[in-house]
């Protein structure tokens, strides 16, 4: 069983991948760039693989 501060560290964790990964797919989909003075590619592809890491590690803490 998850201590207080763990579950409550994942829960945060992977609620901000999942916000970044749909704040990077909203972007892309609009055309928007996903950072300002960053390439759309770089831009993209750091937000898609932090977002992912962070979901990642936000459900490792979770279970």
């Amino acid at each position: 069983m998850e201590s207080g501060p763990e579950a409550f560290a994942g829960a945060v964790f992977a609620l901000f991948g999942a916000g970044l990964l749909v704040w990077a797919g909203v972007c892309v989909r609009t055309g928007e760039p996903v950072a300002d003075g960053v390439s759309r590619s770089t831009g993209t592809t750091l937000a898609v693989l932090f977002g992912a890491v962070f979901l990642a590690t936000g459900c490792w803490l979770l279970l």
